[in-house]
């Protein structure tokens, strides 16, 4: 990156990291038999929550599958999302796009040029964690300056310890991230909320420079109360409205406006229906998702991913869990 221009900060909001669609089975199978990419779709959803007034996407993260498609396929669906939101009057829109590799710089490097080329404006680079604890905190930052010094779009640190061998990122360790400028951000997709907070606040990082997301729509209200971006929330995909609603107040409160408490009962109103219907997703996963955006949007199918993430909720399993967890947020966004 040119040492002249200055990295391009993410917005504080609401991302989506939005599932990849594709065609029934049936009716456009691979060579080896899975469905193959719908980008038409992926852009219908696409429009649909740019309208809903989420900040921007996150494609091929963990709930895109982005190990599930080829490299071809990753390139033709980031290019046919910006083509499609950019025809539809939604010009420079936010995206970020997952960059899933094992761990090797160069494979990595790949990833983020790819997108770069094909108008990603961020890459969100999952830490490597295929050794797990062998990879130390120090080694850690290495790897990531190396990647931001290399890459064309800055780089955001994506900590999933649930798909890396529960390699954990340090709240002091950010701290070195952070100082590096082409690293503006980090999305942590664990339940520690002390590490978003002391990450969001700490003193020495420039937070007008780094930003801090939870990929978990949960903890939206706690963090962000206390400085975080915001959140990469995969429920947002098919109830948008609310969680931008909640983000709008919580954000809000954190500025200093004055928040009477008619607008105090609304954030926890609002946090309450978010962690209840939160709930679907812990419980479904992905699969769960897909279903959600598909009976309520009408957008993609029933039949999940490739393999081995295949499957679909039946109607007594969907109802059961309408009753359970998603009552609330349905009677919210139907009024927003």
């Amino acid at each position: 990156m040119s040492t002249a221009q200055a990295p391009r900060i993410p917005p504080k909001g609401v991302f989506v990291p939005v599932p990849t669609f594709f065609y029934p089975i049936a009716d456009a199978p691979t060579a080896h038999n899975e469905p193959r990419v719908d980008i038409e779709t992926q852009v219908q959803h696409s429009i649909f929550l740019a309208e809903s007034g989420i900040t921007g996407l996150v494609l091929l993260g963990s709930t895109g599958e982005a190990i599930h498609l080829t490299r071809q396929e990753r390139f033709d669906l980031v290019e046919g999302v910006r083509g499609g939101l950019d025809a539809a009057g939604f010009p420079d829109y936010p995206i970020m796009a997952g960059v899933l590799t094992s761990g090797g710089i160069e494979d990595t490097l790949d990833w983020v040029h790819d997108y770069a080329k094909a108008g990603a404006q961020w890459a969100l680079v999952l830490v490597p964690g295929y050794f797990g604890a062998s990879a130390s905190q120090e080694h850690l930052v290495q790897y990531f300056r190396i990647v931001a010094d290399r890459s064309p779009v800055p780089v955001l640190v994506y900590n999933y310890p649930g798909v890396t061998n529960n390699v954990l990122v340090q709240p002091e360790t950010y701290v070195d991230l952070a100082a590096h400028r082409n690293i503006v951000g980090c999305k942590m997709s664990h339940g520690n909320v002390s590490h978003h907070v002391q990450v969001s606040l700490d003193p020495k990082i420039d937070h007008d420079q780094f930003r801090v997301y939870s990929g978990f729509g949960q903890q939206l209200g706690p963090i962000v109360l206390f400085g975080a971006a915001g959140v990469i929330d995969g429920m947002a995909a098919f109830y948008p409205k609310t969680v931008v609603r909640l983000m709008a107040l919580a954000e809000k409160s954190f500025e200093g406006s004055e928040v009477n408490a008619e607008t105090r009962a609304e954030i926890q109103r609002l946090q309450f229906v978010v962690s209840r219907a939160e709930e679907f997703v812990v419980r479904y996963g992905m699969i769960g998702i897909k279903e959600g955006v598909f009976r309520l949007t009408g957008l993609g199918t029933q039949e999940g991913g490739r393999l081995p993430i295949r499957g679909t909720l039946t109607d007594e399993v969907w109802e059961k869990a309408r009753g359970l967890f998603l009552g609330g947020i349905e009677e919210t966004e139907a009024k927003l």
